[in-house]
């Protein structure tokens, strides 16, 4: 116990240290106290562009304790642009209060916890989840209607369910950029693979909404209880243990790779059968939790993992028979890393969050150049506005530098949880020749103002 309040110390120290600096840190910075903790966070579509914000939507889920149901939230967010917030709005914020920019949209009442959000990039109004079971649910988030999340409330009905594991999925879920092609992992260790058009009655053509398509047909061609299932297109075994992540290959709706608690990274191929393409065996030294590929370098995949790092790698330097190793390792976390994401803007830019309550940027390119010895080769930025573990983030396409990210603090505070909106300044990631001109010029202006005796 003595142990804890001094650790809890440790963390208000650094967390008063960190939001001093916020005004410096950061072009824009969103605080939102949740009720319960959300696993999974993800933007959703831009639908309104204005002059000083743009409005998105943006995906959470709530994890309650069952004296109201799980569900699934729809959010509208506003998007303040760059360089238009105030460093005196960005600084005053209250922990416990809902942030302006968030508003609840539409509620879905989930059947069981929602571990895991994405969204299909064919058609923005389609997501899939994950649940404590072994099916994926597919919602038309547009069609689906709102709901009352009461105790006792009657379960929303997806409009598709995807079946083939064995076991719960619980956490591994991808979708495919590509193709309407949707992946999943799980506890029996198998990767299953389908493809959200193989339901015609469902989903009629594929211009169409799943949703809307589906809950006009529902009662004439299934049970009016029940939702439209799809089986699988192929199951692919190789893993020794639970799946904890996949992701397809960017530019491949037949390729794609997976990790697991077995520390295994596995790339596949849905040409060349269901077993491994290449298996890298002992990728990490622990349970690896997460996986990333390169949308704008196919070649580079990051995996991060309990044994507190993230680790790059390259398919090209792969061997069958599980040879190779990793081009860097990452190491500036001090507990699991639980998500890596690329960043969709920058090829050589990618974020990484982990139990120890920290956000960190890092720029591969940057490894190996003149650095801060006591700074991890290639970190760049640190987010340390969360108190407890980072489970889920997610770059916003639209808006390439602004992140999303929810903490689980219910270790540190007895409950709840914390989505954070936030938006670096963009000094600190701008060539450096350019960020001194910057403020050269900046000077020079502050220098012709001040008046003079």
């Amino acid at each position: 116990m003595k142990e804890r309040s001094g650790s809890r110390a440790a963390v208000d120290e650094r967390y008063a240290q960190w939001k001093s600096l916020i005004p410096v840190l950061y072009d824009w910075f969103a605080n939102h106290n949740l009720v319960w903790p959300s696993l999974s966070c993800r933007w959703g579509p831009q639908f309104e562009k204005a002059t000083y914000k743009n409005r998105q939507r943006l995906y959470l889920s709530e994890q309650t304790d069952g004296s109201v149901p799980n569900t699934l939230v729809i959010a509208n967010c506003e998007v303040v642009k760059p360089r238009v917030a105030a460093a005196e709005h960005i600084s005053q914020f209250n922990e416990e209060a809902r942030s302006p920019f968030v508003k609840k949209y539409k509620t879905i009442v989930h059947p069981g916890e929602v571990n895991r959000i994405r969204e299909l990039p064919q058609n923005s109004k389609i997501i899939a989840t994950h649940t404590d079971s072994p099916d994926v649910l597919i919602w038309d988030v547009e069609a689906q209607p709102n709901r009352h999340a009461v105790l006792g409330a009657t379960e929303s009905r997806p409009d598709l369910i995807l079946t083939g594991h064995q076991e719960n999925a619980e956490f591994a879920l991808a979708m495919c950029p590509a193709e309407p092609y949707v992946l999943s992992g799980g506890k029996d260790k198998s990767v299953v693979l389908w493809s959200i058009q193989d339901h015609i009655s469902a989903l009629g053509d594929s211009s169409s909404s799943p949703g809307a398509s589906g809950s006009k047909q529902s009662g004439k061609t299934t049970n009016e209880k029940e939702s439209p299932k799809v089986d699988p297109r192929g199951i692919f075994h190789g893993h020794d243990s639970t799946v904890e992540d996949v992701q397809f290959c960017p530019s491949s709706a037949q390729e794609f790779c997976s990790v697991g608690d077995d520390a295994c990274l596995i790339l596949w191929d849905a040409r060349t059968g269901t077993s491994p393409a290449v298996k890298v065996e002992k990728a990490h030294s622990g349970d690896v939790h997460c996986v990333d590929w390169n949308p704008l370098d196919v070649n580079y995949i990051l995996t991060g993992s309990a044994d507190n790092s993230v680790r790059m790698w390259d398919r090209r330097n792969l061997g069958s028979g599980g040879a190779g190793s990793p081009i860097h390792k990452f190491e500036g976390h001090k507990a699991a890393v639980l998500c890596v994401q690329w960043s969709p803007d920058r090829a050589s830019v990618f974020g990484s969050s982990a139990e120890d309550g920290f956000l960190n940027v890092w720029d591969h390119e940057k490894v190996g150049k003149k650095k801060n010895s006591n700074v991890p080769a290639g970190l760049f930025f640190q987010h340390a506005g969360h108190r407890d573990k980072i489970v889920d983030f997610h770059w916003n396409s639209s808006d390439p530098w602004t992140i999303v990210s929810v903490s689980d603090d219910g270790e540190s505070t007895g409950g709840g949880g914390t989505l954070q909106i936030w938006r670096m300044s963009d000094l600190i990631y701008r060539p450096e020749e350019e960020v001194l001109t910057e403020l050269e010029n900046f000077k020079s202006h502050l220098a012709s103002c001040t008046p003079r005796n």
